[in-house]
């Protein structure tokens, strides 16, 4: 069996904030996706539309499932997670709802070479989440030189 991406785990620093960003986002997460315990959240299961499998993980439990974790220094990673939206229009909708929440932008909505809108915003943790429209063959053009 060829390997398949079929879920992807976010070690947050504050929970609350992480589950508030995405909710602003439009991810559904419902109370029961949420593992609460007396010493704070620790993680939230989700399955998204699409069948990929969303985990919200506290450094805490990050640690216990993997010995090699460590706090990542600054914020951020090198890795863009994308958000396929309906429209171009959501695209531009989000990244203003979301920077009006005071997320930071890093890359306001454009046109892209492939044809989408695309535009991209730190999560609380400064993760760089992309927001992506579908494709329009009519707005494609030449990718950049680089």
């Amino acid at each position: 069996m060829q390997p398949d991406l079929n879920q992807i785990d976010f070690v947050v620093r504050d929970m609350e904030a992480s589950i508030a960003f995405y909710r602003a986002l439009g991810v559904d997460i419902p109370e029961s996706a949420i593992w609460r315990t007396p010493s704070g959240i620790h993680h939230v299961d989700l399955a998204m539309p699409g069948g990929t499998i969303v985990h919200f993980d506290s450094p805490a439990l990050a640690r216990a499932y993997d010995r090699g974790w460590r706090e990542p220094e600054g914020r951020g990673s090198r890795n863009v997670v994308s958000f396929r939206v309906a429209s171009r229009e959501d695209v531009d909708r989000l990244h203003a709802k979301l920077t009006a929440l005071g997320h930071r932008c890093a890359q306001p909505p454009y046109d892209a070479f492939w044809g989408s809108r695309y535009a991209i915003v730190e999560d609380p943790d400064g993760n760089h989440i992309g927001l992506m429209s579908p494709r329009d063959d009519a707005k494609r053009s030449a990718p950049p030189e680089i």
